[in-house]
């Protein structure tokens, strides 16, 4: 039996890197999952790999930034799968490489869109869909950037991810009398197209990987791992939590 049998799953940010993976495991470990994300073509890749190794998905694009795309996915969930019973939350964007001072209103407010705003629409649409089956996991990708560890030009990025933080701890305070689970999952570097984004050179790559106590970054799959952990009964008595899945990077100061 998989750690996810007869469950419902939505994840968003599917189309690549820890989404993707993370899809690919709630598959395996016998979840029904409703994969979001904007890039209709990988979605549609996605699927079809999950459907040849014997799993089921249906995909579902959008921009986590319109509050439809947070219903219609639920929506997906319920009339293809009969339900839902667990959310992982992943979609996000670095935003601007300025710092605060001189960061633009515009790139400022898309960047608190993505991190921030779109989990609130999401929370909007799924827990009454939780709700309806009496207990659930949201899983949320926050990020240990403006948590434990910060750096220059990043501080939309870290305020959106804070700010996500905090809105996980209340809801696992909201939602726990009703047996629902909210949890923030704060990768550390990860080989997503995030990561190269953000080091674009071997060297640079090899900078990141320096800052972590395991002085090496991640593959997707090692945090989809964690993602599963939470989603699961596995962690039937954990909620509220920040955790840090960062390669030791936030207790490294070497």
């Amino acid at each position: 039996m998989g750690a996810l049998d007869s469950k419902v799953a939505i994840v968003t940010g599917a189309s690549s890197g820890i989404g993707r993976a993370t899809a690919k495991l709630f598959a395996a470990e016998g979840a029904k999952v409703v994969v979001g994300a904007r890039r209709r073509n990988l979605l549609d890749e996605l699927v079809a790999e999950i459907g040849s190794a014997g799993g089921e998905a249906v995909a579902v694009d959008g921009d986590v930034t319109d509050d439809a795309f947070a219903a219609a996915l639920v929506a997906e969930a319920v009339s293809r799968f009969g339900g839902l019973d667990v959310a992982f939350n992943n979609a996000g964007t670095l935003g601007p490489s300025d710092v605060a001072h001189e960061t633009s209103v515009e790139d400022w407010d898309e960047a608190i869109a993505i991190n921030l705003t779109a989990n609130f629409y999401a929370v909007r649409h799924q827990v009454p869909a939780l709700l309806e089956r009496g207990s659930g996991s949201l899983v949320f990708t926050s990020s240990f950037v403006g948590h434990t560890v910060t750096f220059p030009t990043k501080a939309a990025y870290g305020a959106g991810k804070a700010g996500l933080i905090g809105l996980v701890k209340t809801l696992a305070v909201e939602l726990g009398p009703q047996g629902i689970r909210a949890n923030a999952l704060l990768p550390g570097g990860t080989m997503t197209d995030m990561a190269t984004a953000f080091a674009p050179t071997p060297e640079a790559l090899e900078g990141v990987a320096s800052l972590m106590a395991l002085k090496r970054i991640a593959e997707p799959e090692e945090i989809a791992q964690s993602a599963l952990y939470l989603a699961s009964d596995q962690s039937s008595f954990t909620t509220g939590t920040a955790m840090l899945v960062d390669g030791g990077l936030s207790v490294n100061r070497a």
